[in-house]
């Protein structure tokens, strides 16, 4: 696998992970927002897009590690 293609799934692996992370940690505060009587169909894609920003403070090689770490768990 080239480096470039290596990074891409590197950084979709953790995305997915970050996500689903996020996801969970914050289930309770997310189902709140998700009743609000403002909350519309169309926030979903905004309330995903704001928690994909929090992903960008890690860097590739703290990403590469996260994703290996959990790996590692998976396997346990």
């Amino acid at each position: 696998m080239s480096g470039q293609n290596h990074e891409s799934s590197q950084q979709a692996d953790f995305s997915a992970l970050y996500l689903q992370r996020t996801t969970q940690e914050l289930a309770e505060d997310l189902d709140k927002v998700r009743n609000a009587d403002d909350f519309k169909a169309d926030s979903i894609q905004f309330l995903v897009h704001a928690l994909q920003q929090g992903a960008k403070q890690f860097t590739p090689r703290e990403q590469e590690r996260i994703v290996a770490a959990a790996q590692e768990g998976r396997k346990s």
